[in-house]
């Protein structure tokens, strides 16, 4: 039977918890950030302003409304531990936007008012698992795309240096310093005007053949591959944190540990489990008999001692056994 919560806070807080966490309050939010999203793009068309801008604003205000309240409902969920609200990232993005316009230099600031305004709609990613998942994997790639930019700029680099030594003098433009070098070089990363830039290159000298292809090779198909990697990567590790934790498994490692579980191979039912008992103990006499036996025939001086034990030792075992079934 679930704790019935023994103070206001608490009966609060559960029931906060429980309205955030329905279908429909999501639903709800969602659809309140796409309205705000399309209020935010009719206001880009001339003439909206002048002609809609009293509705405009009110349906501005409905949305700021509801997000206060979304906002403070989700704060409400936290009541009892309200550290907790201020651990998840996605609701200190939520705290940032509201009261962002609050703050002096950003409500005097159209721009920025605007960019606050914009970045709602980004509140829509907590409301999906999927978008959760891409946003998460994108921040783990981030320290793998940083050591990628790395390798990536280094091997630009040399390749440009190389190129302003070879085709410098004859394509000033292109190659005439290390800088315009690596821009053509960057934006041959695609592979577009290739075809062009060999052509060029074999004019002034045929190692450009080996130049070229060795830079499609290195930087187009390897650098690529890596980043790809770096970004499934990060998408898989988010995605396993998005997963609920798995049950720990049983003692004998098959499966998840249950409260009251019976192992297999053993009864279920205490009748089962004493005659179970039973029956080990009657396979431990006659072991034990025949290992008496066994003496007795090797020693037959102490078989008589041996075999009286034995027989006070069965009669015992019998009384024992008819006093566990009585």
């Amino acid at each position: 039977m679930s704790k019935v919560p023994a103070t206001a806070r608490a009966r609060l807080a559960s029931w906060c918890e429980r309205v955030v966490g329905t279908d429909r309050f999501n639903g709800a939010s969602f659809v309140m950030i796409i309205v705000n999203a399309v209020v935010l793009g009719v206001e880009t068309y001339d003439g909206a302003i002048d002609r809609a801008g009293g509705a405009l604003l009110a349906v501005e205000y409905v949305c700021l409304a509801f997000f206060l309240v979304e906002l403070g409902l989700r704060f409400g969920a936290h009541l009892a531990a309200p550290g907790g609200f201020f651990r998840d990232g996605w609701n200190l993005f939520d705290l940032l936007v509201f009261c962002a316009p609050l703050l002096p230099g950003v409500r005097e600031n159209v721009t920025l008012l605007r960019l606050v305004r914009l970045a709602r709609v980004v509140r829509a990613v907590r409301l999906f698992p999927g978008l959760r998942i891409v946003i998460g994997g994108v921040l783990r790639s981030l320290p793998g795309l940083v050591s990628f930019l790395l390798i990536a700029t280094l091997t630009v680099y040399l390749y440009a240096m190389l190129g302003w030594m070879a085709f410098g003098d004859a394509y000033p433009d292109t190659y005439g310093t290390v800088g315009r070098a690596m821009l053509t070089l960057f934006l041959l990363l695609s592979l577009d005007g290739i075809t062009d830039a060999f052509e060029a290159g074999r004019a002034v000298s045929e190692w450009a053949i080996l130049y070229y292809a060795s830079y499609i090779v290195m930087a187009s198909y390897l650098l690529t591959n890596l980043l790809v990697g770096i970004v499934l990567k990060a998408l898989e590790d988010a995605h396993q944190a998005e997963r609920p934790p798995a049950p720990a498994p049983g003692p004998d490692g098959a499966g998840p540990a249950e409260v009251g579980a019976v192992p297999a191979g053993r009864p279920s039912s205490s009748s089962g489990g004493s005659a179970d008992i039973r029956a080990r103990l009657r396979e431990l006499r006659t072991a034990l008999d025949a290992l008496e036996t066994e003496l007795a025939q090797q020693y037959p001086a102490s078989g008589a001692a041996s075999a009286g034990r034995s027989t006070g030792r069965r009669a015992k075992s019998r009384r024992t056994s008819a006093n566990s079934r009585g």
